[in-house]
Formats: structure tokens, sequence, C-alpha cells
């Protein structure tokens, strides 16, 4: 049975497909942004690997996030399922980012650069994505009016542009990226049309499946099927342009293959 890491996973998407992989028999360890949110996780708990705690809106507690997971053991899969959406202005962490953009984009590079490497990577996007290009000159919204959707959309196109980047350099990891659709959670609403079942499921194929269909890397799936990414995502030069800035960004470098 498979390891798997889950950001994210105190409610909504992380925690169905960390309940979908624990019913399987695999080994799950969960994310919470904070202590509170860890200690009212409930019943899952007890089933878990562990259970690490930190707020990806800092630079520090990422670090620390993946210290915790390394502490633990290697892990065989990974979904970086956790993200925030529309925020009604820029915000900025502890280190001046827009909060957007390090929660989307930093915080998931640094997990990747710094956790030991799996087998698998998965990383939750959006079909709002294909509207994100163009970001490479104000990642950090430094310059811009602040537009909320834009810069969810950047976010992104950014991860799956991580995705891809990741398949490229590491060959002999599976990097892929979801788009989940517009689920039933807290982000989504109660109106959105996907069940949280539907919507996380794809996820949880991909970090543990032996489907010959899931053993592929550097695709953009939607519910168990591939789809054209924006093209940007898709360019080897935009995906090493980013990878360059996000480095620069987070003073964290990219291990090679």
């Amino acid at each position: 049975m498979a390891v798997i890491f889950i950001t994210g996973s105190a409610d909504g998407l992380g925690r169905a497909a960390a309940q979908s992989l624990l019913d399987q028999g695999h080994r799950v360890v969960l994310h919470a942004r904070s202590a509170d949110r860890a200690a009212a996780l409930g019943e899952i708990t007890s089933r878990a690997a562990g259970v690490v705690v930190g707020d990806l809106g800092s630079a520090t507690e990422t670090r620390s996030i993946a210290d915790q997971v390394n502490a633990i053991g290697r892990m065989d899969a990974i979904i970086h399922n956790a993200g925030v959406y529309t925020r009604p202005n820029r915000g900025a962490t502890p280190e001046g980012h827009a909060e957007t953009f390090a929660i989307n984009t930093l915080a998931p590079f640094m997990l990747t650069a710094l956790i030991r490497r799996p087998d698998r990577l998965v990383y939750l996007s959006s079909g709002l994505h294909r509207g994100g290009e163009g970001s490479l000159d104000d990642l950090d919204w430094k310059r811009r009016a602040w537009d909320s959707a834009k810069a969810y959309a950047e976010s992104k196109l950014q991860v799956v542009a991580l995705a891809f980047a990741l398949a490229r350099r590491w060959p002999s990891v599976l990097s892929n990226a979801v788009d989940p659709g517009w689920v039933r959670t807290k982000m989504g609403g109660s109106g959105a049309p996907v069940d949280l079942d539907t919507g996380q499921r794809t996820q949880a194929w991909l970090a543990v499946s032996a489907d010959t269909a899931a053993l592929v890397s550097g695709r953009y799936w939607h519910h168990l099927r591939q789809e054209q990414p924006a093209g940007e995502a898709a360019d080897p030069e935009f995906q090493d342009q980013l990878i360059d800035r996000l480095s620069k960004l987070t003073g964290v470098a990219l291990p090679e293959a």
C-alpha cells in the first residue's frame, strides 16, 4: 500500500481524497493549517499515518511542513491540494507576497523542492487556468491593480506549468495536473454541480493506481480524462522561466534530475 501526503486535507477535496485512499487501505499523511484545525479533524486522525501542521501562507511554516513530512518518511505520492480562491485584496504574507500567489503557487513549489522526491506528484488546478496567461511580467501583483479572479487563474496556470516542468526534469516521477471541476465545498459553494466524490476521484486515482492509463506524466486531467491545457502552461520556455523566478523569490532551488 502507498503512503500519500495531501496538503489542505482538513476538509473539502483534500479530506475527501484522504478518506477515499484510507478506505482503499493506503496510508495517508494529513495536513492542517493550524493546531486548532488539526484538533478538529476528528476520527480520521486515528486512521492517518501522521498529521502535519503549518500555514502555507508563510514561507517559514511551509519549510516546517516539509521538515515534518520528511521526518515521517519518504512519500510514495503527494497531492498538492491546498489552495485559496478569491481574495478581496492582494494581502501580504509575512514575506510580503500576494496571498493567492503564495498559497497557490509558491507553497507547492517550495514543498516540491524540499520534500524527499516521491514517485508521483499531483497538482490541483482549475479550468479557470485558461484565463491566466501572461503572468510572468508581474507574478507577485506588485504593479497591477488587484484582480482576484485573474490572480486565481494565473496561480492555477502556474501549477499546471510546474507539474509539466517536473515531468520533464524528473523523468522517474509521474507528475500531473488535475481540474476537479466546480465542486460543492466551502470554496465552491453549495450550488456547485460536482459532488465531492467525483471531485476527488481523479487525483486519488493518479496518486496510487496501477492502471496503465494512470502511469503517465505531464498530462492535464479532468474527471479521469485527459484534456488540453492552456498553451502557456505546456510551453517549456515558460515553465523554465517560471521555475527560475520562483526559485529567486523563495530562495529555494528545485533539485536537478
